[in-house]
């Protein structure tokens, strides 16, 4: 067995400076992680309080200047700015002549690819979408939670190793998405992602509700299992009374939570009706209780169910 020591990354020489234009929650962590592989963060763009304190939590002693400033002093910039704001911000960039010929330019949206880049391109810079499919807290656990984590990479050609390279660095694991499917790929992760958060926090509400004390442990080992079985198993995992075409259940269901949380029913209804369909279509379902279930589903989409005894 080898025991010799290896060399901590840090000690290394750095390779490129790297600059944040938007220090929001995933810019600074990604800097972070850069640092760790040997490169130097040197400037860091932050205009709210909160992304300041971010910077100089994750980015100690990296200096905040306005954006133009970080470009001058940056060979890889990192742009993680809202996906709406991006392309402003690309196109003042290149207006301004802040973009120079050789510059790495990444953009961390799930959205676009590197077309939203083209201002820039067009002015000598290198186009990179390195997209983190994580979600960030915006403190130091972000850096430990990259170890592993896909990301969503689009680029040239001929820049396609160096892409690779600086995911790796980061602890993550490429995936490439062509231009076009860029907004495919980031509409999945956004529906698996952060409509969970809304259904748990949703669950977790209508739990303390009902009287649980802790729906944060009761429902940590249902929905981790569920997680994993869904992530194994896929349609075959699904469980609970759409599955099994209970309808009486599924109409009491509906009738507590006109009572009590009128304004989850929505996404009850139509989280329900997805999950029938599903079943359905993979066996799961038999196709005669599908029908009263389906049914169920839009009697109550129209209004027309609302008390106890509607259940059957």
């Amino acid at each position: 067995m080898n025991t010799t020591p290896q060399p901590d990354p840090r000690d290394r020489p750095a390779r490129l400076t790297v600059g944040v234009v938007g220090a929001g929650r995933v810019g600074p962590a990604l800097a972070a992680s850069l640092q760790l592989a040997g490169h130097r963060p040197v400037a860091v763009s932050a205009v709210s309080d909160a992304s300041r304190r971010r910077a100089a939590q994750l980015l100690p002693d990296v200096p905040v200047l306005p954006p133009e400033d970080v470009l001058k002093r940056a060979d890889l910039v990192l742009l993680t700015v809202p996906d709406d704001a991006l392309p402003k911000l690309v196109a003042g960039l290149a207006d301004t002549g802040s973009v120079r010929p050789g510059q790495l330019l990444v953009h961390t949206s799930g959205r676009y690819g590197v077309g939203v880049l083209d201002p820039a391109l067009r002015a000598g810079a290198l186009p990179l979408a390195l997209h983190p499919a994580m979600t960030f807290t915006g403190t130091p656990v972000d850096v430990q939670r990259l170890a592993g984590c896909s990301f969503g990479v689009t680029a040239p050609e001929e820049l396609r190793l160096a892409a690779e390279a600086l995911v790796i660095e980061m602890g993550g694991e490429p995936e490439w998405i062509a231009e076009e499917n860029r907004p495919l790929y980031h509409a999945a992760l956004a529906l698996g992602a952060n409509h969970l958060v809304t259904l748990v926090a949703q669950s977790m509400e209508l739990l303390g509700a009902a009287g649980v004390s802790a729906p944060d442990r009761m429902l940590g080992p249902l929905l981790g299992a569920a997680l994993d079985n869904a992530l194994r198993s896929g349609d075959a995992a699904l469980t609970g009374p759409v599955a099994r075409g209970d309808a009486g259940t599924v109409a009491a269901h509906v009738t507590q939570l006109r009572r009590h949380a009128p304004q989850t029913v929505a996404g009850y209804l139509a989280m329900a009706r997805a999950t029938a369909d599903r079943a359905l279509a993979h066996g799961l379902l038999k196709p005669e209780l599908a029908e009263n279930l389906l049914g169920v589903l839009a009697d109550e989409t129209d209004g027309t169910r609302g008390t106890e005894g509607d259940a059957r």
